[in-house]
């Protein structure tokens, strides 16, 4: 009976060497470990800007909704040219100019064959307001636009296409990096 004990003993006493270290290696007083350090400083989420940033509308606007006059901003921040709001999903800037936006031959061209709105983001190709591309297809801004798609990358933005709900023949490209949009019209496949 001797012989059992002694090595049952000994078993037993490196057994709980090996798990009581760990424990006692997590108390707090003596090692602090993840518990012990203060929380971060700052919001749990990032926050998202309010243009922009990444943000894709998940639909494209239903009514007119004018900028503010005088070339200043909706809201400190913001962009003067027609731009969604992130936290809102509002487009801000959409109205309908008829001189700016008639087409004599509306979908002249045919309509923009591929898919549109929130579930399909395009990566633009090349080229310039006058006419740029991006998945096979040749699009151009509205004259009356260029002016807000200044700071757009030719060659590497995102853009989701929305069709215009108020001017026939036009889409409203929205850039997914800086939160503005633009009609732009569908010139064909290249």
């Amino acid at each position: 009976m001797k012989r059992l004990i002694g090595p049952t003993a000994i078993f037993t006493v490196l057994a709980f060497s090996v798990f009581a270290l760990p424990a006692r290696a997590q108390r707090p007083a003596e090692h602090p470990g993840p518990a012990a350090r203060p929380a971060p400083v700052g919001p749990a989420h990032p926050v998202r800007p309010a243009v922009g940033g990444g943000y894709i509308p998940p639909k494209g606007p239903t009514t007119h909704t004018p900028l503010p006059t005088g070339g200043k901003p909706d809201q400190p921040g913001h962009p003067t040219a027609p731009h969604v709001h992130t936290a809102t999903g509002a487009w801000v800037g959409h109205v309908s100019n008829p001189a700016a936006y008639h087409l004599d031959h509306p979908w002249e061209h045919g309509r923009f064959p591929g898919p549109t709105g929130a579930g399909q983001v395009w990566r633009i190709g090349g080229g310039g307001p006058s006419r740029f591309w991006f998945g096979g297809f040749y699009f151009s801004v509205a004259p009356a636009d260029i002016a807000y798609c200044d700071g757009w990358l030719w060659d590497s933005d995102d853009v989701v296409l929305y069709p215009d709900p108020d001017d026939p023949g036009w889409y409203l490209a929205y850039n997914v990096r800086l939160g503005i949009y633009v009609h732009v019209l569908y010139l064909g496949p290249q």
